[in-house]
């Protein structure tokens, strides 16, 4: 396609939705930072959760919820292994230092162990020695239960 037909499809396609918008930003601005980008990510996720309304369990598992999926979105938007490690690894650290009752609530602790399932499948797929760097981490979080 001549260049200026993918422009013009890149601009009709940020005029819908807002996902796209966001993809659009991060492919054209962000990309080059991934480092930075993550950085960010886990700063906008610890945030979120200083908002966590720890007065009653419901209202807690709904925002924990609304974190999960912004992690999700930046997770697509990355497209990596290792940055779904590192985001997910930063969001169950967040999540067990909240002080919320994991173990007894069974929503919390499925939610828990869903994600915790989900970085080590992509931890698997890293390079050894980044394997070894996240397993220190992962090895940390697991002392703290």
């Amino acid at each position: 396609m001549p260049p200026a037909k993918v422009q013009e499809l890149c601009l009709r396609l940020a005029k819908f939705k807002k996902e796209n918008k966001e993809l659009l930003t991060y492919l054209l601005f962000e990309a080059q930072d991934e480092a930075g980008y993550i950085g960010g990510v886990k700063k906008e996720m610890e945030a979120l959760f200083a908002g966590v309304n720890t007065s009653h369990v419901y209202f807690a598992k709904k925002t924990i919820r609304k974190i999960l999926r912004v992690a999700n979105k930046h997770i697509r938007y990355i497209g990596s292994p290792q940055a779904e490690t590192e985001l997910l690894l930063h969001f169950c650290g967040c999540l067990k230092d909240s002080g919320l009752p994991l173990h007894k609530n069974t929503v919390l602790s499925n939610l828990y162990q869903t994600q915790w399932k989900k970085m080590y499948k992509a931890l698997q797929s890293l390079h050894e020695d980044l394997q070894y760097d996240y397993m220190k981490e992962v090895n940390r979080l697991e002392e703290l239960e």
